[in-house]
């Protein structure tokens, strides 16, 4: 997910820098929702992704094979010695790789980001801060509060739908074979996985945004105007189930995946949307400007990769905004809204 994350938004910043087009004779013009704009930039997502796929993937076999030895069988020993440990106990195994492996990753994560929001400190760090003097330091009682509607609905939602999950996924394939799956097949299933959660997400998303839903539901998680990391699956238990979870497992489940592929995708899943959540578009890490945008605005950028926006017209004033121009890889050291600084406001 990470790498198609990083995909979409050099797709963003090329078609940001993109100053005309040829023009076509007799084409039709453009609808309100940019689906010209957005089909270019599904088909550079999907083509990137198949090109990586095919030019790199055996390289990039062959490079992790080398570095953990000639024989290649690092990861196979290791699950081998693992799968041995468990058998007969697979269920358990299964939850230790979606339950805890995921959470420690989500809590590990956050932590760290947690250390900056409540101390405000190292600097080195809060100057890549998006929303400046927003949440610094972050209000104690209105952390607390998250921070119990996160244990929540890790424990009485995420876990008794894990239960359910494990049912399904163990009638539709072998989430325990003795065999790892190759990491060609590993990658696709992820790139899967994630394009099914921008689908699953985008529409779930906007669906609670509808007034009927959004004061019930949604608002909860919008109290956060300049979100932070925890805050990420901080919402109703009712937008937590349809919009957090289905969107994250029902690629893998309905793919029948192997439980370390499915490790592997809640893993980068929990740390990808706690980026995006974090506030802070730190160098080398996928931009969290879009995402941030929406807890800004509201109305703007329902979804992950930003495809669907594209398709429906719910970026247009993201994209013409200094937020989307700082919203690519950053791999300098100087923070984006130093390089790309806010339009001074205008005075009377």
């Amino acid at each position: 997910m990470t790498f198609i994350r990083m995909v979409a938004e050099t797709a963003t910043k090329f078609d940001n820098n993109m100053k005309s087009e040829v023009t076509v004779k007799n084409m039709r013009p453009e609808s309100p929702g940019g689906l010209w704009d957005s089909l270019k930039k599904a088909a550079f997502v999907v083509g990137s992704g198949l090109f990586f796929l095919a030019a790199f993937g055996n390289s990039l076999t062959w490079h992790l094979q080398r570095f953990w030895g000639a024989s290649g069988d690092f990861w196979q020993d290791l699950w081998t010695k693992l799968h041995q440990r468990f058998e007969g106990h697979e269920t358990a195994l299964f939850y230790l790789g979606t339950m805890l492996v995921p959470m420690v990753v989500f809590w590990g994560s956050n932590l760290l980001f947690l250390l900056v929001d409540i101390t405000g400190k190292p600097s080195f760090i809060t100057r890549y801060k998006i929303q400046v003097d927003k949440n610094t330091p972050v209000d104690p009682v209105k952390l607390r509060q998250a921070i119990k509607s996160v244990l929540f609905n890790q424990i009485f939602i995420s876990g008794p739908m894990v239960v359910g999950v494990h049912y399904v996924q163990t009638r539709l394939g072998d989430p325990f074979g003795p065999v790892l799956p190759t990491f060609q097949r590993g990658l696709m299933e992820v790139a899967i996985c994630a394009l099914v959660e921008e689908f699953l997400f985008y529409y779930s998303h906007r669906l609670f945004h509808h007034p009927a839903l959004y004061k019930h539901f949604h608002k909860q998680h919008h109290e956060w105007t300049a979100p932070i990391g925890v805050v990420s699956i901080y919402a109703h238990p009712m937008e937590h189930v349809f919009s957090n979870m289905m969107p994250a497992v029902v690629g893998s489940m309905l793919l029948g995946s192997h439980i370390s592929t499915t490790t592997l995708w809640y893993s980068l899943a929990f740390l990808s949307t706690n980026i995006s959540h974090s506030g802070y578009h730190l160098p080398l890490l996928p931009s969290p400007e879009f995402h941030d945008f929406h807890h800004l605005k509201f109305n703007q950028n329902f979804g992950v990769l930003g495809v669907l926006d594209r398709l429906h017209g719910t970026d247009s004033k993201f994209r013409k905004t200094k937020q989307c121009e700082r919203h690519v890889l950053l791999l300098g050291t100087t923070p984006l809204n130093e390089s790309i600084p806010d339009t001074p406001k205008k005075t009377q």
